[in-house]
């Protein structure tokens, strides 16, 4: 084949093996799904309203609210909902990307554990774990990676529409806006169900998030663009658009590179967490995935979502030095200061992530040497682990605590972290996305609401109004 041509999709004998298997797999999710949890399983539920009692199946731990909604006072009324803010106990859909078992601190993609991925994978590989459901052969992986370094350029007009932002423009936003954009120069990105052509976005957005990222950081500093260097690897050439100036080639220390790659994955999906949910609930309308994405990245730049890190500087900062971290344990027991950092909607134990995070934080700091704050920082964290006050609120290190000091010692503003966590989350978006899509349950999303406000009101004309 000629330089610089792809086959055509579907002649890629390749990616009909990957359909294929896919479907196998669909199939016995399928199965397994129908079959699962204790046959016979059910609650009984006893209306004392009406003294009617209904028997709901129970099938993997859960009530299809649909069930609860046949339990009526009267035919006149409403059957039951469930009022569940935040969705703290509620399901919105089957997956097999990712599992969490917050109690016992256990992360998985696609059933692999987050520490052998960590120490053994790289990122490309762990995007292609989540995307397919399954680990590459050498020439899976090999024509994955070809496919991702094919795609990393953006077209001239989306260079000037990055351009064309505010020199204070906060990178986070121009990151969420470009990528929407990209659905208008890929209009056959909203035919969502022609499976080679998901594969084609997909591909595409993995690819050219770390360029629009490095874009963004290069417009607040007031630099020029840097392209794609195609040589180097998918981390490598992030960092190269980042920090490359005047050198012909940027080579970025390989330490700093399995550091990054290391964070990448950490972040590359977990749960149906904020973001994963905004992405899922804009793609149930079947829109095009840069929409989608571009929602998840909304979400991500919310300070409760993506800005965790951010704020753990800013505590450490105001600690100020070991001999002040009594002080301010004390402050947290009296509600007068905040532990950033630890405990999480998920965990209930060591966050697994946060433990490989301190092992990058290490090969990070031997090259750029050792941030101030990381001294406050573990002196904080153990006294915090062996406070009785905190283990009983079994408060532990989080992944957002010591990805702050890494991205502050690699020279990022804190407007870049959540940047750099929309990077690695991407391919964790399109796996969501992607299984939303072949989902046959799915529905445009479209919860219920408690209505609290005046009803039966008669309007008078303006002219009665203001006489």
């Amino acid at each position: 084949m000629a330089p610089g041509r792809r086959a055509r999709l579907g002649d890629d004998p390749i990616r009909q093996a990957h359909r294929l298997r896919a479907a196998a797999r669909t199939h016995r999710r399928g199965v397994d799904v129908t079959d699962a949890g204790t046959p016979g399983a059910s609650l009984t539920i006893r209306d004392n309203r009406t003294g009617q009692e209904y028997d709901v199946p129970i099938v993997d731990g859960t009530i299809r609210a649909a069930d609860l909604g046949k339990i009526k006072s009267d035919d006149e009324q409403p059957g039951l909902a469930v009022y569940d803010p935040g969705f703290t106990n509620t399901a919105s859909c089957r997956s097999s990307v990712t599992y969490i078992d917050g109690d016992k601190g256990i992360l998985e993609y696609r059933g692999y554990p987050i520490e052998q991925l960590a120490e053994h994978s790289n990122f490309l590989e762990v995007a292609y774990l989540l995307i397919h459901g399954e680990l590459p052969t050498k020439e899976q992986y090999e024509a994955w990676e070809h496919e991702i370094t094919f795609h990393t350029f953006v077209h001239e007009n989306v260079k000037s529409l990055m351009q064309g932002f505010r020199y204070d423009a906060h990178p986070m936003g121009m990151l969420m806006a470009s990528v929407g954009a990209l659905s208008t120069f890929y209009p056959a990105a909203g035919n969502i169900h022609d499976a080679d052509n998901r594969h084609m976005q997909i591909v595409r957005m993995i690819a050219k998030m770390p360029t629009l990222g490095a874009w963004s950081f290069r417009h607040a500093q007031g630099k020029p663009y840097v392209y794609p260097d195609n040589d180097l690897s998918y981390t490598a050439n992030f960092l190269s658009m980042l920090f490359k100036m005047s050198e012909s080639k940027y080579q970025p220390d390989e330490r700093l590179v399995k550091a990054l790659d290391v964070l990448f994955i950490l972040h590359a999906d977990h749960e149906q967490n904020c973001s994963a949910n905004a992405v899922r609930s804009v793609g149930s309308s079947q829109v095009d995935p840069y929409s989608s994405v571009a929602a998840g990245i909304g979400a991500l730049f919310g300070p409760l979502h993506g800005g965790a890190n951010e704020a753990v500087l800013r505590m450490l900062r105001r600690i100020g030095s070991k001999e002040n971290i009594p002080a301010f344990i004390e402050g947290v027991k009296n509600g007068d200061e905040r532990l950033m950092g630890f405990g999480h909607r998920v965990y209930k134990n060591y966050d697994p992530r946060a433990r490989i995070i301190k092992k990058a934080a290490d090969d990070v700091f031997e090259v750029t040497g050792v941030n101030p704050l990381l001294e406050i920082a573990q002196e904080l964290e153990k006294i915090a682990l062996e406070d009785e006050y905190f283990v009983k609120r079994k408060l532990y290190p989080n992944v957002d605590f010591y990805s702050g000091l890494i991205y502050e010692a690699l020279e990022f503003p804190p407007e870049m972290f959540t940047v750099l966590f929309a990077i690695g989350r991407t391919p964790g978006w399109l796996a969501q996305w992607n299984e939303l899509v072949q989902d046959k349950e799915q529905k445009i999303a479209r919860p219920k609401q408690i209505y609290t406000g005046d009803r039966g009101l008669t309007f008078t004309p303006a002219a009665e109004r203001w006489a």
